[in-house]
Order: structure tokens, then sequence, then C-alpha cells
């Protein structure tokens, strides 16, 4: 699968992507991740994104013209219907990210990305180019930089050959349940003041006597609710 992220701050991405689960995913060729600065598709000297509103409004806004043209470009050679891609852009007014809507993500090849900054883009982006508009919860970003790095893990650890399919079952399990059950590992009995042994912090024993259905019932029980 490929993402193409188009952003005004292209740095910001590196360490993210360059770390576990996404590095491994991208030297396995699972992904691949393209990282485009809007500035490139610019005509001024000053490589200018944004603009003041009509009608004025404090802030400013992202054009349509750079925007259009990147992805433009970025479209050259494949048929909507051939390349199976899908545009977005976050957007607080957005659909909200939900593990259902990730799933339907990974059906596409390829993935074009939008991130405004300021106070958002010319609606004409939202209306004529992206094919659907996201957010990841009711609050307010500076970007769309944090929901595209969102979005591309939650979609990357749900391909095949990035994480074992039995951690994908239970997790499903759990979201489905709205929850999850307390985890523990190694020491079993943790002690925070080394001088005072009364004070022990201590694994529940039903997950130390190795009683799978002892276990199973347990995690059940202590399913957190959200």
């Amino acid at each position: 699968m490929r993402f193409d992220i188009l952003t005004i701050f292209p740095e910001v991405f590196k360490n993210y992507f360059d770390t576990s689960i996404i590095k491994r995913a991208q030297s396995k060729k699972i992904i691949e991740i393209y990282i485009h600065n809007l500035r490139d598709w610019t005509t001024d000297s000053h490589q200018s994104v944004d603009d003041a509103p009509y009608g004025g409004g404090k802030g400013m806004i992202f054009k349509v013209e750079p925007i259009f043209k990147a992805v433009k470009d970025l479209k050259k050679g494949q048929s909507k219907q051939g390349a199976k891609y899908r545009i977005i852009l976050f957007s607080p007014k957005g659909k909200k990210l939900n593990q259902s809507r990730v799933k339907k993500l990974t059906r596409y090849k390829r993935l074009i990305l939008i991130c405004p900054r300021y106070e958002g883009v010319d609606e004409r982006v939202a209306k004529y180019i992206a094919d659907e508009e996201i957010s990841i919860g009711d609050y307010i970003l500076t970007g769309g930089e944090l929901p595209a790095m969102v979005l591309v893990d939650s979609i990357t650890r749900l391909l095949p050959g990035v994480i074992n399919k039995e951690s994908l079952l239970e997790e499903s399990f759990n979201i489905k349940n709205l929850g999850e059950y307390p985890q523990y590992t190694r020491p079993a009995i943790f002690y925070p003041n080394k001088k005072n042994k009364k004070i022990a912090w201590r694994v529940p024993k039903t997950l130390l006597s190795g009683n799978h259905k002892k276990i199973q019932q347990w995690q059940q029980k202590h399913m957190a609710s959200n």
C-alpha cells in the first residue's frame, strides 16, 4: 500500500515513520510512504500556499490551486479505478476515524493525504478534490500532520504481514466489547519502597496460575468499559 502525504512541514514525519512497526513494514515492502512538500506546487517567489479568506475572518487558509496541482501530478498515469486510490482531507468537520473506517481504507492500494494548516483550506478542496474528510476527534489541532500519522499507523498494523494475526484478533475482540482487561508483566511482586516490604504491588494470583480457562474468565470479568 502506498501513502502520499501533502504537507508544508515534511520534516515532522521522519522520526515516527523511521521507527518500530512502520519502519519494518516499509523494509518488508508492505507499505510505501512518500512525503511531498506542498510548496513545490506554488508559482510565486515566496512559495505561498495560503491567503486571507473572502468575506473576512481571522487567520489564513490554504489555497485550492497548489493542492489541485499536487494531486493532479500524483494521479498522473493512473486511472482512479485501476489505481484504487482515495484522497483524504483532514478536517475537524470530517467523519470520525474509528476502527471500522480504518478497515475500509485498507482496501485501497493508495491513499493521498492532505494535511491542512492555519485556519483550514478553501472549501473547493473538500468539494471537488477530496473523496472524504476525516477527523480524529472533537478537538482542534494545529495541522493535519498528526492525523496523517495516526491514519498511516492504524492502517499499516492491519495489513497482512505487519502484526501477528492472533494479536489482531484479540484487539478486535476488545474493540467490539469497548474495553480491555488489565495486563501485567514481570515482576510478579513489585516493592515501590524497598525498605518497607509490607507495601507490595502484586499481580493477581489467577494470572500466575497457568489455568487458561480461569485466566480467560478473569479477563472477561475485568474487561473495562470506555
